[in-house]
């Protein structure tokens, strides 16, 4: 039988100071599923001892960071302890000649940012809500944004990592150099593993300069159809922009495409005369920069109507956004609407308003046409009325290597059991 969390109070208390423990609030829940403790160590050798003890007490840990994606995922099959991160939240080592930084996991996107910048550098991402939003709870869900498409994924910038395995383990893979390959695989697979195999602790990146300069141009297409040409034409170029997307409102009758150009004001001024040729005729208008917080806007307003509303990431070939576009018009009433925020390589962000057995019946039929091309759908919150669906869709062939890897790292299904593809 499993020791309930209070009953390994006296241990934890003997490995923490009392301030680091303290009873679960109703606030607290993740996907309706109450802990009850939530516990923050100050280090990275308290945390691994909060997982050893927890882990040896049969208990279940779920690791947070900044809360701004504990809601994605699968509901866990338990919740016992809720183990914060935001105590690791130092900056390491920043070698701002080697462009690398090493950060702890609690550290924020927006403060890490920050302390790059003053060396003119950057972590070249832009997840959601960065200045919540910490470095490991980003890796976990691997929440990149629209500068994927020139710098890389987050498994592209990631060069090194530490984990805290369920055992009480600190494991270290990778290294400080941008070159150095020994042991790669460590960051890269706890990337995205939605923390099912370790709590990430620390974490080293390849960084970038800071732009010089930035502009954001928008072109209207008449149809999808011309969208899509767009689109593909942008790509088949030589330009050298920093990300390309487009939208798709409900009330807007056009799909709008924005893209990014960063540089020197000369280099930027001769990308902007090649875009306009290249979208020539459709008609291009300076933007402000907030068009690329089109994808959080998404997830703001879902989040703000949980009775009928539903936020889901698709992923389509870039060739067919036009047939996501179509579908998700041709669904389109009074009763159904949509907005649609999608990147030139397929990736997008669809937020669904309306009944929540309609949404429930349309994401359903959405999914299996994505599924069916080669696509994915992963929804990430839907009305608490309507009847669930797996967050993940269908299970993919990778399953049972992951529940091998799983029965690897976390034997006793420790950490966010349930959670991840396959209810890993």
């Amino acid at each position: 039988m499993a020791i309930r969390p209070f009953a390994i109070g006296e241990k934890l208390a003997a490995a923490l100071s009392t301030e680091c423990i303290r009873p679960a609030q109703v606030s607290d829940g993740v996907a309706g599923i109450q802990p009850q403790l939530l516990v923050e160590p100050a280090d990275e050798q308290q945390l691994a001892e909060v997982l050893r003890l927890a882990n040896d007490a049969n208990l279940v840990v779920i690791p947070r960071g900044g809360g701004t994606k504990l809601d994605w995922g699968n509901p866990p099959r338990r919740a016992d302890l809720l183990l914060s991160t935001r105590s690791l939240n130092k900056i390491i080592e920043h070698v701002w000649a080697d462009l690398t930084v090493s950060v702890e996991g609690g550290c924020t996107v927006t403060a890490l940012q920050a302390a790059l910048a003053q060396h003119g550098q950057r972590l070249a991402i832009d997840p959601l809500w960065p200045e919540h939003a910490t470095v490991g709870g980003m890796l976990a869900t691997n929440d990149s944004g629209s500068l994927r498409l020139r710098v890389g994924a987050l498994r592209d910038l990631i060069i090194g990592v530490t984990v805290a395995l369920p055992d009480g383990t600190l494991a270290s893979s990778g290294g400080k150099v941008v070159k150095n390959v020994a042991g790669y695989d460590l960051p890269k697979l706890m990337t995205g593993a939605f923390g099912t195999l370790g709590v990430i602790t620390r974490a080293v990146f390849r960084l970038h300069p800071l732009p010089r300069l930035t502009r954001t141009l928008t072109s209207v297409a008449s149809s999808f159809k011309d969208a899509q040409v767009l689109l593909l034409r942008i790509q088949d170029s030589q330009l050298a922009y920093s990300a390309l997307q487009m939208r798709l409102i409900a009330d807007a009758p056009q799909p709008q495409i924005d893209v990014l150009f960063d540089g020197t004001e000369g280099g930027i001024a001769a990308q902007v005369a090649a875009f306009r040729a290249i979208v020539s005729p459709a008609p291009v208008a300076e933007a402000d920069g907030h068009v690329w917080n089109a994808r959080q806007e998404l997830y703001s307003a879902a989040r703000c109507d949980t009775d009928t509303s539903a936020v889901a990431k698709l992923s389509t070939l870039p060739c067919n956004i036009e047939d996501v576009a179509v579908t998700l018009c041709a669904k389109a009433t009074s009763r159904l609407r949509y907005s649609l925020v999608v990147q030139a390589n397929g990736i997008g962000h669809v937020l669904l308003r309306g009944e929540p057995a309609g949404l429930a019946a349309f994401l359903s039929s959405f999914r299996a046409g994505l599924e069916r091309n080669g696509g994915s759908l992963v929804i990430h919150q839907q009305p608490d009325s309507a009847q669930h669906l797996d967050t993940w869709g269908s299970s993919c062939d990778a399953v049972p290597l992951m529940h091998a890897l799983k029965s690897q790292f976390d034997p006793r299904n420790t950490l966010n059991p349930g959670r991840f593809v396959g209810s890993i």
